[in-house]
């Protein structure tokens, strides 16, 4: 990966509330242990990214937005290419944050993310 690497997210439909996107997309939840999963977009496209999470993993998504590694490493976040549990998994690290951080941090990275555009939509 390099700092210009695209690290691909999967937006949920529940995080579409009345058409406007929440800070969700891009804030971890308790269960992910302080780290947030993207796919690698060194190693995968946007909309090949959408066909494995819906079609392999079997789960729902009403498209991709991307943020960039140096995006992240600008807030404080590091990024690893982790390769678990698939080839292209990269986690972004929000650990060591409060809750208050995380969510701060998680706005930035939406507007990047929208800044930038849907890289793929259904």
């Amino acid at each position: 990966m390099t700092e210009f690497t695209l690290l691909l997210r999967q937006v949920s439909p529940s995080w579409v509330k009345e058409g406007r996107l929440t800070s969700q997309v891009f804030k971890p939840t308790p269960k992910d242990n302080n780290r947030l999963s993207a796919y690698n977009g060194d190693m995968i496209s946007p909309q090949d990214s959408w066909k494995h999470w819906t079609t392999v993993l079997n789960l729902n998504s009403v498209g991709v937005l991307a943020i960039t590694v140096d995006e992240c490493n600008k807030q404080g976040l590091a990024v690893e290419c982790d390769g678990d549990p698939f080839p292209e998994h990269s986690t972004i690290n929000f650990e060591g944050l409060s809750r208050r951080q995380q969510e701060t941090k998680a706005k930035f990275l939406r507007k990047f993310a929208l800044d930038r555009g849907w890289r793929y939509q259904p």
